[in-house]
């Protein structure tokens, strides 16, 4: 260790460790502009311009799953004798009841299930609507997390399951439902005090349960930058370090060369004169006949 910390080393101690650094920080830059365009790309999704519902999806299509909480405009007349509420939703803190009325949209005769908002008991909800409706509403992908429907013949349902509401209703429903925004891009869209019979009065805004999806793709050259850098910082310190080891071992090869062996015989019976050293003759010493 004495020998690594030398001083001939330090200037080169210090160049790696700068390089390694500066390569760690790059790769620390691209890692946070890779997870910050992520965020914006969802963020975004959810405040992009509404389009018609008929252009996001058909009434007989699947959910398309580029379309999670893109915000789509409604019209349609209200079915209010087909109200359901779905339990255990939380707003502030708070459990409570999604009120769920279907909207049979314009066009056709499949109506769409519209979350108009949360109320703490279904006893305490405002009547639901009735009449023809234009609002902006966040599109979701029907719920299915298995949990089964134990009463069916109330107006109560676990999750937003298109099997489950189906049965409390006489039109064709399509493969999704929508929750009532109050925000989207700028511009006239009916929302808010735009919207036209939205259904939302006297009832508390209800947040959508699935965020717009990030491709998977989305910055990914910035990820690899960063893998990129931070693999050159490990490799630049790998042959720093193996470069010190090498250095180290050929020294203590050389001075091990270059000095007797007190383990071999053969360097302890050399002649006084290959070694260099006077021989000593004691006159006190008989000679041996």
């Amino acid at each position: 260790m004495r020998r690594v910390l030398a001083p001939r080393f330090w200037g080169l101690h210090l160049l790696a460790f700068t390089l390694a650094g500066i390569a760690v920080w790059l790769g620390l830059w691209q890692f946070h502009a890779w997870e910050a365009r992520r965020a914006a790309d969802a963020v975004d999704l959810s405040r992009v311009a509404p389009v018609p519902l008929t252009e996001a999806m058909g009434p007989d299509d699947p959910f398309p799953g580029d379309r999670v909480g893109q915000p789509v405009v409604v019209t349609g007349t209200w079915v209010p004798e087909s109200t359901l509420y779905v339990s255990g939703r939380e707003n502030a803190g708070r459990t409570g009841y999604w009120a769920v009325t279907p909207l049979q949209v314009d066009g056709g005769e499949s109506a769409l299930l519209v979350v108009r908002g949360w109320t703490p008991d279904p006893a305490d909800a405002p009547a639901p609507p009735s009449g023809h409706a234009e609002l902006v509403a966040w599109l979701q992908p029907p719920e299915g997390t298995g949990e089964t429907d134990r009463d069916p013949t109330d107006d109560v349902l676990p999750q937003v399951r298109i099997a489950d509401a189906i049965q409390h209703l006489d039109q064709d429903l399509y493969g999704a439902y929508a929750v009532v925004a109050d925000r989207v891009a700028p511009g006239d869209w009916p929302v808010g005090e735009r919207a036209v019979n939205a259904g939302a009065a006297g009832l508390d805004q209800a947040s959508p349960d699935e965020v717009p999806t990030v491709g998977r793709f989305t910055a990914v050259r910035n990820l690899f930058y960063a893998l990129q850098w931070w693999l050159f910082a490990g490799f630049a310190l790998f042959v720093w370090g193996r470069h010190l080891v090498d250095t180290v071992a050929a020294e203590r090869a050389a001075e091990r060369a270059g000095a007797p062996d007190a383990g071999d015989p053969a360097a302890s019976d050399r002649a006084p004169e290959a070694t260099g050293r006077p021989e000593l003759v004691r006159d006190d010493v008989p000679s041996n006949p």
